[in-house]
């Protein structure tokens, strides 16, 4: 499994994850449409964790078999963690002044979507595959 680590300390770093996802998912064999999906799910997620936590870690794995091809984002981050999960995954809700719309709208971007969160941080785990056949 190949990893690439991508600190998210300012908005150039959310631009550098979102190149090298895409990047990653082209060379993956990932179409257009894929490729664009993933670079604006990885564009919410890490702005959300940059705006909230000011520090993440955007993780790229990308993992491939006979079967399928799979790139898995992680983005992490330490900040004061989302309350209530199912609040801000409805469309329009923002306890900042967005639009409410990051999080659910990348769930429906990528294929599996999982939010761990507590007081310490959150880590968002959202992933993409090709089946083989």
């Amino acid at each position: 499994m190949d990893k690439k680590s991508i600190p998210i300390t300012d908005q150039s770093a959310i631009i550098n994850a979102r190149k090298i996802g895409r990047e990653t998912a082209k060379q993956m064999g990932f179409g257009l449409a894929d490729q664009t999906r993933l670079a604006t799910a990885i564009s919410e997620i890490a702005r959300n964790a940059f705006q909230y936590a000011r520090e993440a870690v955007c993780i790229i794995l990308k993992h491939e078999d006979s079967h399928e091809k799979r790139i898995t984002i992680i983005v992490e981050d330490k900040g004061p963690g989302i309350k209530d999960i199912n609040k801000a995954m409805q469309d329009g809700y923002t306890t900042g002044k967005g639009l409410g719309a990051g999080l659910p709208g990348s769930k429906r971007l990528m294929h599996n979507f999982h939010i761990e969160s507590s007081p310490e941080g959150t880590r968002v785990t959202m992933s993409m595959s090709i089946r083989l056949f």
